[in-house]
């Protein structure tokens, strides 16, 4: 985001370099190469996929500018088809960028299409992955069922242990990739730690053979943390989720160095996972500038949840960073910081019910949900996190599904647990649920 603007009706020039985060995910860029308005006060929404070219030259630029940066430098995009890029993408990607700390983004359809976005651009056939042992279960199935194919090896490790990593690390390791917290136990990983084994093992490696730490900010969004401050080298994000914030629009994003933005861009192209001209304007009109509200309100709301949790009789654990019996509060603490370095441990709870073996666990777990599902206003059993709304759901049964029982275990996901996304409502209504629900199953 450029430190300076121009004001064009006073014609002075206003440093803004003074104001908070929090002003400037409302302000974001107030003037932009990507696109003239500055007589508006809300960015405009662009409705066409083709734009038309003055001449054949033009146009024969356009093509030779795009994704080639080192010949051409940043000049003022010629826009040709939406797939290439378009106003509010664009716009978007700026601001994405600036609150992450990045040089770059580039935006994608889904959070699995910026995913699969950044290992096509880092790995080939032949190489390998080194990964937190518990993910989202579409990113499992991505790297256990479809990039085996490809001959694209994972090797999956507890990256809490940082002891037993280096043994896993081979010549053929392009990436270490994990989500912190995770999903949905709420492990949290020690970026720098990561990235000093990382940078052992890059030493004497020609750029093509490094190793690239990848995180998954989803769950933290920018406001609880900024990865790449900690040493990792790109960012994904589901936009859908925190960002975007009221779950009406789906969308992706990787940030990281801009040397590597021409070759993202071409991924994006050719595979066609292209972010919505609408969905890149809602997130950047509402999701963004309401960001610093929404998630200050869900974080103050998941304490008061997650203390109630912990009392309580029927649950044999709790998950989350903010309280003080988390496995991993004090490492959060150091890492999960608001804009001003103030803690700031997110929306998410982790929760797992008592039982006396697997399947009961199991099926307290489900019949918990059938029964907010049918009995809890204020709970919404529902795949997806950041929402105004608080939802509730299964994991073993529905977003890890994919994952064999004894590989649910070996992640730490209990077949009880039960994964809490905090919305905004008053605290008080959403424990009185939890009551509710909790009484009438156990």
């Amino acid at each position: 985001m450029d430190a300076k603007y121009k004001n064009d009706e006073k014609n002075v020039v206003v440093d803004d370099s003074k104001y908070s985060m929090e002003t400037h995910l409302i302000y974001g860029k107030n003037e932009s190469v990507k696109w003239d308005y500055s007589h508006h006060v809300v960015a405009p929404m662009s409705t066409s996929v083709i734009f038309r070219l003055d001449s054949v030259e033009r146009g024969a630029e356009g093509f030779q500018e795009f994704a080639n940066t080192e010949t051409f430098g940043n000049n003022d995009p010629i826009y040709i088809y939406d797939r290439f890029g378009e106003p509010n993408k664009d716009l978007l990607e700026e601001n994405l960028a600036y609150i992450e700390k990045g040089e770059t983004a580039v935006t994608f359809s889904s959070g699995m299409g910026a995913i699969s976005g950044i290992f096509g651009m880092l790995c080939k056939s032949g190489d390998e992955i080194v990964a937190h042992t518990s993910l989202y279960g579409c990113t499992y199935s991505l790297l256990n069922l479809w990039y085996p194919r490809y001959n694209i090896k994972t090797t999956a490790i507890d990256l809490t242990i940082l002891d037993g990593i280096e043994k896993v690390i081979t010549p053929k390791t392009r990436v270490i990739y994990f989500e912190t917290p995770s999903n949905p136990t709420l492990d949290i990983i020690d970026i720098r730690a990561i990235k000093l084994i990382a940078d052992k093992f890059n030493e004497g490696r020609k750029e093509s053979e490094k190793i690239f730490i990848v995180v998954d900010n989803t769950f933290a969004t920018p406001y609880c943390q900024r990865p790449i401050e900690f040493g990792a080298d790109f960012v994904v994000h589901s936009l859908t989720k925190g960002l975007g914030g009221f779950g009406t629009d789906m969308g992706g994003v990787v940030i990281g160095p801009k040397h590597y933005r021409d070759l993202l861009l071409m991924v994006r192209k050719d595979f066609g996972a292209v972010l919505g001209t609408k969905a890149a304007w809602s997130v950047l009109t509402y999701g963004l500038p309401t960001l610093h509200l929404r998630i200050q309100r869900q974080i103050s709301n998941a304490y008061k949840v997650a203390q109630y949790l912990e009392t309580h009789p029927s649950i044999e654990v709790v998950n989350y960073p903010g309280l003080k019996s988390f496995k991993f509060h004090e490492l959060a603490k150091k890492q999960m910081l608001d804009f001003d370095g103030n803690f700031a441990p997110g929306s998410l709870i982790y929760f797992a019910l008592k039982g006396k073996d697997y399947p009961e666990m199991k099926d307290n777990g489900r019949r918990l949900m059938n029964y907010a599902a049918k009995n809890a206003y204020t709970l919404t059993l529902a795949v997806s996190l950041g929402h105004t709304r608080t939802l509730i759901e299964h994991p073993a049964s529905m977003t890890h599904s994919a994952m064999p029982a004894e590989k649910l275990m070996e992640a730490g996901i209990h077949p009880g647990g039960i994964r809490l996304a905090i919305g905004l409502e008053n605290p008080n209504d959403l424990i009185s649920d939890l009551e509710k629900c909790l009484k009438a199953i156990l």
